[in-house]
């Protein structure tokens, strides 16, 4: 009985291993937490019809993800890394690529502050008041952008805020060959 106490010792210094060895890896650049698979490239954009954030405005929709390349940016005014990528999505924007955003589990008036402070680089804004749009594209950080192809399919995921090295090493040179 005195030794049941041990039987758990292994298994904690098991874990403790693989999982030191995984930050030990993100730390030496040989992970990137931002380039996390997701189920969903090569296919379809999941269905929705999201409301605008105020009454009378246009919402955004997965219709509206067909024809154009785009990215979908699903963020919130009370998220910290969503106002430290929010520069680059509005040079984004200056440059003509097509942003779509997600607004997730937001206040209205907060959302639409954020927007008045920083400039708005969305095309259209959905506001997902439930969060389930966010579970349907697999979303569990804030922010996340997906890159769509003119078909509807997500080609692309980029879990954390933006950064420029993400921009010219990844998303610049994907949308240039969508887009051919």
């Amino acid at each position: 009985m005195r030794r049941a106490f041990l039987i758990p010792i292994p298994f904690l210094a098991s874990l403790g291993t693989v999982f030191g060895l995984y930050l030990w890896q993100i730390g030496s650049g040989e992970k990137n937490i931002s380039d996390l698979p997701s189920a969903l490239i090569d296919k379809p954009a999941p269905e929705f019809n999201l409301p605008p954030i105020l009454e009378g405005g246009a919402g955004f929709s997965s219709a509206m993800l067909k024809s154009r390349v785009s990215l979908v940016n699903i963020w919130a005014s009370w998220c910290p890394p969503c106002r430290v990528e929010h520069p680059l999505l509005m040079r984004l924007a200056r440059e003509g690529v097509t942003i779509y955003g997600i607004n997730y589990k937001d206040k209205p008036e907060e959302a639409l502050g954020f927007l008045k402070d920083l400039g708005n680089p969305f095309r259209a804004i959905g506001a997902d008041r439930t969060g389930r749009t966010a579970i349907d594209w697999g979303v569990y950080g804030y922010p996340e952008t997906f890159v769509v192809d003119k078909a509807g399919r997500i080609r692309y995921r980029h879990v954390g805020p933006l950064r420029g090295e993400d921009l010219t090493e990844k998303i610049l040179p994907l949308l240039k060959r969508l887009r051919q």
